[in-house]
């Protein structure tokens, strides 16, 4: 089996996460005020960003390998940023990663914060788009 580690990315490395999301042509980025996980297996496997959003946390940037998928990664590399956090977590995704997303706790259709509403409405004008959340555990 592979030996994965993951992480937070040091502030000193986050020009790795850029390369890693170019490298398979990702339009993601990575964003300076939040917290950027990894996976690696020596390389970048997989990566996102979780920033603070009023009253709680956007997970964004959520990608992996095209030839490390269907090993977990993704579910490990979210369980892993989001062990401390005490507050929610939301997420837009795709309708088609609904039920992805609901085997790792997150539920559909959350009350959202008014600026999160709003984002979401700007992006749904361009692309199926849903939010879930993730409520902190007790």
């Amino acid at each position: 089996m592979h030996d994965t580690r993951y992480s937070l990315l040091d502030e000193s490395l986050w020009p790795l996460m850029n390369k890693f999301y170019r490298s398979h042509q990702s339009s993601m980025k990575a964003v300076r005020d939040a917290q950027l996980w990894v996976a690696r297996r020596g390389e970048i496997v997989a990566a996102l960003c979780l920033r603070p959003v009023a009253g709680g946390h956007w997970l964004t940037g959520l990608f992996v390998d095209p030839g490390c998928r269907e090993q977990g990664l993704a579910a490990q590399l979210i369980a892993a940023a989001v062990q401390e956090v005490r507050e929610p977590v939301w997420l837009f995704c795709h309708p088609d990663l609904r039920g992805f997303y609901e085997r790792r706790g997150f539920s559909f259709n959350p009350a959202l914060p008014q600026a999160m509403a709003e984002r979401l409405s700007r992006y749904a004008r361009s692309k199926p788009m849903i939010a879930m959340e993730l409520k902190p555990s007790t």
